[in-house]
Order: structure tokens, then sequence, then C-alpha cells
């Protein structure tokens, strides 16, 4: 079967031809640590996730880059608020980023790199399109750089606009433009800006402009053409238009496939920093499990708008608490398997990276596998119990995959306590049975329960799990 993606440029699902056959190279646009990620800033990463996993199983090599935007202008403006150093300030949030990687079981990109750290990158790029005439150092003095938009005939191709329908660019305060559409390859250095945040250039002290970063360190580690660009549909216009636009006319033929994920909404409206809608990810665990909120994320199409809901999550935890029962139950009657994934299930997910279609056979499997258990089919068990811990693995779901485990040895220590407690308990249920002292027994289940651990009476001796 042939995966096929929605490439946003060309508006249709296309067969994915890679550069190099066998790989996948992907660059997906980061965050500007100004603050702690949100739910929406989220979802993408766990957008990306599931593609990188899809493809790995599919025998891919898959390599992910996803940068960090550690310097822009709400980076300075918030640090200045807060009164400390905006590299503090962006390590801070860069830190808060990478636990909501780790909380929502997102594996770590291949390689992560800072906007700081390419510099020299970024100021070969800009000599490129100065030297091929798409770019020109403002008139003013003032150290800026622009992208001439109109010596680029494809500009607006990814966002299908023409020039003169275009707003100007939000630059914050575009100094010597010919164009006011032209936009910042690099900003000069003012002088209520801290120092350490320019850099000595020909043209001035300063530092790089947002779109340039991207394109700089895409075409650094992925090569000048690789296969997926992708993120938030809000950075389809202007930064992958610009991106594009900067990339090609240096000469570099850029993405091939461009992937843009829909919104999270609250109340109807974007989630974002700015309007203050945001769900925290650091809040949202706290309220829900991990597991299911990456479970709710990825529910519907990634090209489909979710609304921010706690009905939304709640359903999501019960939902995956049922997988978990059906799991947990399975394995107690026939013990390990080895995972499969259902031609139904690569149908849908080879389809454009069908979620939803591909939950369905998940939860089709499920009702198989509990109806199987309740008729004492052994063979129909394992196999429903093959193939559910195999989507799960694809959709990072499993529960006993290490990601979930946390991330130090204080998790493990916890985990092993409580299990040893509740081993205990259950044995002095196991003894008050045998002495038919029934009421003993069933208060020590009684109070597990009311802990959320939930029992079962098994053949091979009593199980338990927990329930939330």
């Amino acid at each position: 079967m042939t995966f096929r993606l929605y490439d946003s440029a060309t508006q249709a699902v296309r067969d994915l031809e890679t550069v190099v056959p066998g790989q996948v190279s992907i660059y997906h646009c980061g965050l500007t640590v100004q603050s702690a990620p949100h739910v929406g800033h989220i979802r993408k990463e766990v957008v990306f996730d599931v593609l990188r996993r899809w493809l790995t199983h599919l025998g891919y090599q898959v390599t992910v880059v996803a940068n960090v935007t550690d310097i822009d202008d709400k980076i300075l403006a918030k640090s200045a608020e807060a009164g400390v150093p905006w590299w503090a300030h962006a390590y801070r949030f860069e830190r808060e980023l990478h636990e909501a990687y780790a909380a929502l079981g997102c594996v770590p990109p291949t390689y992560e790199p800072r906007a700081t750290g390419h510099i020299p990158e970024m100021v070969e790029l800009i000599k490129i399109l100065i030297d091929r005439g798409h770019a020109y150092p403002a008139a003013d003095g003032s150290g800026d750089v622009y992208f001439d938009v109109r010596s680029w005939p494809d500009y607006g191709m990814l966002s299908r606009q023409k020039i003169d329908d275009m707003e100007p660019a939000a630059d914050s305060e575009p100094r010597g433009k010919k164009d006011p559409r032209d936009f910042a390859l690099w900003k000069g250095h003012k002088p209520d800006e801290p120092e350490t945040a320019s850099w000595d250039t020909s043209w001035g002290r300063g530092r790089p402009g947002w779109h340039l970063e991207c394109s700089a360190m895409a075409g650094k580690y992925l090569g000048d053409e690789f296969d997926i660009h992708g993120g938030g549909i809000d950075l389809r216009f202007p930064h992958h238009e610009n991106e594009l636009a900067q990339s090609t006319a240096a000469g570099r033929p850029f993405a091939r496939y461009w992937m843009h994920n829909a919104f999270v909404t609250a109340a109807g409206e974007k989630m974002s920093k700015s309007l203050g809608n945001g769900a925290l990810v650091n809040q949202v665990t706290k309220n829900y499990p991990p597991r299911a909120v990456r479970f709710y994320l990825l529910g519907p199409h990634y090209r489909s708008t979710i609304e921010f809901a706690d009905t939304s999550l709640a359903e999501a935890t019960a939902s995956l608490d049922r997988i978990d029962n059906f799991v947990a139950r399975a394995s107690d009657q026939v013990g390990p398997v080895t995972s499969v994934v259902p031609d139904a299930f690569a149908e849908a997910m080879n389809d454009d990276l069908g979620t939803p279609g591909a939950l369905a056979v998940l939860y089709n499997t499920v009702r198989e596998g509990n109806s199987a258990i309740e008729a004492g089919d052994q063979a129909a068990v394992a196999e429903a119990l093959a193939r559910v811990t195999g989507m799960l693995e694809v959709l990072g779901l499993a529960a006993d995959d290490p990601i979930w485990q946390g991330q130090g040895g204080r998790d493990e220590t916890l985990t092993s306590v409580v299990d040893a407690l509740v081993g205990e308990l259950l044995k002095q249920r196991e003894d008050a049975r045998a002495r038919k002292d029934f009421a003993a027994a069933d208060g020590i289940r009684d109070t597990l329960i009311k802990l959320g651990v939930e029992i079962s009476d098994t053949p091979a001796g009593p199980k338990w799990r927990l329930t939330r």
C-alpha cells in the first residue's frame, strides 16, 4: 500500500515519492519559546509524531528536524517585562516545551536546532538573495534587509494569493522598504534592545527575521530539497509562503510536500497566547491522564478543527479506559502476543493519516475481542489482542511503552512501591477468602476500588489495574 498525503501547495492528496527512496526527511516549525506551550501548540507535535511512527512502521528511515525559535520580537518584549535576560527567558520555555513533548508521549525530533546557533547560515542565505537580486539592504541605513516580493514571480503560490491582494508584511517598524509587502530577512539593531541580541554583518549589527531562520536550518540539516515541511495552518501564510519564496529564489527546491494541521479552538476561537485562551499542557495533564489527552488530540483528522472542551477530554479518558480494560482482560487470558496491524487500519492511515478511520477499526476490534472473551474463544481473543496492541503502538498509546514511564528513577520507584503495596493487599484478600472471612475480603476490594484500583479474579490469580 502506498502512503498518500494531502499537499497544501497543490491542494491534492498525492502519493509520497521521497527524494531518497526508503527515507523520509521532515521539517516542522517548532515553537517560538516566549511562554509555556498550550494544547493548540502540542497538537502539531502529536500529529507529526503519529506521522513519524506510521512512516517508520511502513519501513522508512525517518529524519525529523524541528527548530526552536529562541530570538524574536516577542521574546525580547516578554523578557524585558519579566526583567530577565532574553536568552534565559527563552531557555526556560524551551525546557517547558520538552516537558510537554514528553508528557504527551512524543518521540523527540532527530535534531532540534536553535535559531541563535545558525546565524552564519542565515547571513550566507541573505548574501545569495542579494546577489541574485531578490533582496536589498534598506536605503535608510537602519541595517534592515528585505526580501523583494515582486522580484519573485511565484510569490503567493503556497497560499494562492496575488501580491496586490496581500496585506503589508507585519514588521514592527517597516523602515526603508520598496514595497510594504516586502518582509524582513534581517532586522537592524535598535538602541533599546540588548546588545547580546545582535550580530555583526556587512550591512550592520542586527538579528535574523523569523522566516529566514527556518529556511537556513532546514537547508543545513535536510539539504536543498527534502520531503515534508509542515506546521499549524496559521503558518501557511506568511511564514511558510516566505520560507518557500526565499529558499526557491536562492536556487533551492525546498520541500516536496507541505502539511498543515488545523487549529484547536476554545469557544470557537483559535487557541492562542495573545487571546489568553490557551489551555496549558502542564495544567491539562494534571486534570486528565496524559495518554487520554494525546488520544483526544489524534481522534479527529489532522486537517479538522478541534474544539477544546472538558467533556471531550472526559470522553477520551473513558474510551481509553475501555481499551485498556480489554487489553488487561485479554492479556490475563492469553498472555503475551505478537503485535500486528490490521489491513483496514493501514488503509486508513495510508489515506492522508486518517486517524478517525483508524480509530474506528480499533474500536471495532476491541468490541470483537470483548465478545470473544465472553464466548471463551481464546484464539479470537489472542487475535484481537495482537491487533489492538499493534494499533496502539503505532498511535503512541501503548500503556507499556517506556515513553509513558516517566523520565527518571523516581517514577519507576513509585511504580514498584505501589505494585508491592497492592500486591500485599491482594494477598490479604486471598487469605481472608481462604478462611471464609468474606466480609474482610470484600472490605479490601472496596478500599482498592475507592483508590481507583480495579480487581479482576482470573484462573491465574487476582490481577489489578488503575482506573484513573
